[in-house]
């Protein structure tokens, strides 16, 4: 049994506790977190698929062009995560309020500026990816009115990271829940009630979010963590900016062009019709519920390797990693063979009732849980590597993985073995094994540790 207490008490047991408990007490939080996130796409996809498939293909069409912003500006707030958590294990918390401070002004100006730059380029990218008709308008609609919670959810990220640096993932869990509770119940007022379609959808996301920044804000400047963001005395330091470009760009990049990759993915599906972009969708919302505990167990090794790096106990990183790995993989095993076997059909049938949809999503569905494992290897191995701040390596296999291997599968299924729109599906668990075989390779090789030094003598 797991139990989450103060961010001094888990950094405590993250430096010399029990590992498994240590593991359990930063990823369950994580897990819920990020299947509360999920649940505010699953939400607008369970209501709209009572209205048409259009719509289910219009929001699968547009999400990736969302993504790419938010993984963009995470990468930001990773570094924050990262680079916190290394200071609070070297017990330095001037140098750690210091890093918080920065991360939130590059954050919300990052929020803002590509929040506009989004909302004005809409229609050219979604009309690039094919969309026509109905697609079209009404994915413009959607992603317009999301978009504008930007600076709102990256408030929330914020409040996330620089929790989550000290140990603390269970009050960013609760925060997330009190937006979902509010997107359950606003939803289907907006979307059935009062007959607003897709821009209710986007409404109910959107204002879901504000009353959770405001918590966010006040948490971070004026919370019980030690760590607090404050602006008052705020001063540019040309060093910690050059820090967070270091660690938190090939983040971003690799997040952003991997959702970019997803975003030219969606443009390949479209040619199979409406119906393969919404099983596309369907499939990959539920895929991404299966494959949380290896997300969390990814996100609490990353937090673990960095606290004992700023502490100087790598073996107790490589344990930590190790541990994590095994429990990933003997869980997504299990959960993918029950998954693929006995559930994949009546968990779709909870999203549409268009027959055509249902047959390609569940297959879709079906393969993908029964390779999940893979995804247990690939997150936690990418933990340590973020842990240590050598996320350059991360950066590369998380690129090449959409934009080599997956198009590459794709080509290769659809050209020589004439699979139509399963070679999409095939492709993508085809990709996941092949990356989580070559991050793990790098591992092994030690690339993992190249960056420790430098980073951990540079902030003394």
């Amino acid at each position: 049994m797991y139990k989450t207490g103060s961010a001094k008490t888990n950094t405590e047991m993250i430096l010399g506790g029990n590992m498994t408990r240590a593991l359990l007490s930063l990823a369950v939080p994580i897990m819920i977190n990020n299947l509360i996130q999920t649940m505010y796409n699953l939400t607008d996809t369970y209501w709209l698929g009572k209205l048409q498939t259009t719509r289910m293909a219009a929001i699968s069409l547009v999400s990736p062009m969302q993504n790419v912003i938010i993984q963009f500006g995470q990468g930001i707030t990773m570094a924050g995560a990262i680079l916190i958590s290394q200071y609070v294990g070297a017990r330095d918390k001037e140098n750690a309020k210091n890093m918080a401070d920065h991360i939130f002004v590059c954050s919300i100006i990052f929020s803002v500026v590509c929040g506009l730059l989004c909302f004005l380029l809409t229609p050219a990218v979604v009309g690039w990816l094919g969309a026509e008709g109905d697609v079209y308008t009404l994915g413009i609609t959607y992603i317009r009115i999301v978009i504008c919670d930007l600076p709102f959810l990256f408030m929330i990220n914020i409040y996330s990271a620089i929790s989550q640096a000290q140990g603390d993932t269970l009050r960013p869990m609760q925060l997330n829940m009190l937006g979902i509770i509010i997107n359950m119940i606003l939803d289907p007022l907006f979307i059935m009630g009062f007959k607003w379609d897709i821009t209710g959808a986007a409404l109910a996301t959107f204002l879901a979010k504000i009353p959770c920044a405001v918590i966010a804000f006040i948490a971070v400047t004026r919370g019980k963590n030690e760590i607090k963001a404050d602006l008052k005395g705020f001063k540019f330091n040309g060093n910690m900016f050059r820090n967070i470009i270091s660690v938190g760009l090939p983040t971003a990049l690799g997040s952003s062009t991997m959702q970019l990759g997803f975003l030219l993915m969606t443009k390949n599906v479209l040619m199979y019709g409406d119906g393969a972009m919404a099983a596309y969708g369907i499939g990959n919302r539920i895929n991404s519920i299966i494959t949380m505990p290896a997300n969390a167990l990814g996100g609490a090794v990353s937090t673990i390797v960095g606290q004992n790096v700023g502490a100087r106990q790598l073996d107790r990183a490589v344990g930590a990693y190790r541990k994590g790995r095994l429990m990933s993989v003997v869980f997504l095993f299990v959960l993918g063979l029950i998954l693929s076997k006995f559930l994949s059909r009546p968990i779709v049938e909870i999203f549409t009732h268009d027959e055509s949809v249902i047959l390609m999503a569940s297959e879709f569905l079906s393969i993908m849980a029964f390779w999940c494992f893979t995804n247990g290897v690939y997150n936690t191995t990418t933990g340590i590597f973020n842990g240590a701040g050598n996320t350059v390596v991360t950066m590369i296999v998380e690129a090449t993985r959409l934009w080599i291997w997956r198009f590459f599968t794709l080509y290769v299924f659809r050209t020589f073995f004439h699979m139509g729109v399963e070679s999409v599906w095939y492709c993508v668990v085809a990709s996941n094994g092949i990356s989580a075989v070559i991050i793990y390779i790098l591992y092994k090789m030690g690339l993992w540790k190249m960056r420790i030094r430098r980073l951990v003598n540079a902030y003394n």
